[in-house]
């Protein structure tokens, strides 16, 4: 499961607690929800040199300049100064010698944080 993914699932989660009853504890899911998704929007955005580009991406910076001025990749930047929107950075294949750890956590770890979570609040 991605990151990305996470905000589709807490909001169904957050409909299932409330079908059972759960307001309080389905509000603080959709909202984790709806801050993972604007945390997840803001670091698409975010503009990198072609220097930081090329440590992400398994690119080189001199490759990725000329993807920009190909027009195989939007400039973000500015002529003489480009930049790369995070969401648009190419990943070279086999470039990541490590796959970040997955964030796997089962159903019932979310609710019962999200409940811990809402008991702390209340006391």
């Amino acid at each position: 499961m991605s990151p990305d993914q996470l905000p589709s699932i807490w909001h169904g989660m957050a409909n299932q607690l409330r079908q059972l009853g759960a307001d309080p504890q389905a509000k603080v899911l959709e909202r984790c929800a709806s801050q993972l998704q604007e945390a997840l929007q803001e670091q698409e955005g975010e503009l990198l040199t072609l220097t930081e580009a090329s440590k992400e991406s398994g690119y080189s910076a001199d490759h990725l300049g000329r993807l920009i001025k190909d027009g195989k990749i939007p400039n973000a930047g500015r002529k003489g100064a480009p930049r790369i929107r995070r969401g648009d950075l190419p990943i070279k294949p086999g470039a990541l010698t490590s796959d970040p750890p997955a964030l796997e956590l089962s159903r019932t770890q979310i609710v019962r944080s999200v409940a811990n979570q809402e008991e702390a609040s209340d006391g």
